[in-house]
């Protein structure tokens, strides 16, 4: 059995053309889902999350958990985006759990 080979009709030429590529790739996403998180907000995350490792989130959370039971707004407002910005499911239930009134240790 013989094998062929068959060359690109123009092999100098990328496969696609200028416009296609432009189309193919579109616009660079951010992957943060659009949170609103300033640079603040992420590198007190990240200073968090190097302290604390894959725990971090959690404690996080235990720490909002008290800041709001302790009456402490802005407390857990700034603990609650740190979690959001580690696991935004973990910070949207207790979100929803602590405004309707299903608090409690967790």
């Amino acid at each position: 059995m013989t094998i062929r080979f068959a060359a690109p009709p123009r092999t100098g030429s990328p496969r696609l053309d200028p416009r296609d590529i432009g189309k193919a790739c579109g616009l660079p996403a951010n992957d943060n889902g659009g949170s609103r998180a300033s640079d603040a907000m992420l590198h007190a995350a990240l200073r968090h999350f190097a302290e604390h490792g894959l725990a971090a989130a959690h404690r996080a959370r235990k720490q909002a958990e008290a800041a709001f039971f302790a009456g402490d707004r802005q407390g857990y407002d700034w603990w609650l985006e740190i979690c959001r910005a580690l696991d935004r499911r973990m910070a949207s239930e207790l979100g929803s759990r602590l405004t309707t009134g299903h608090g409690g240790a967790a």
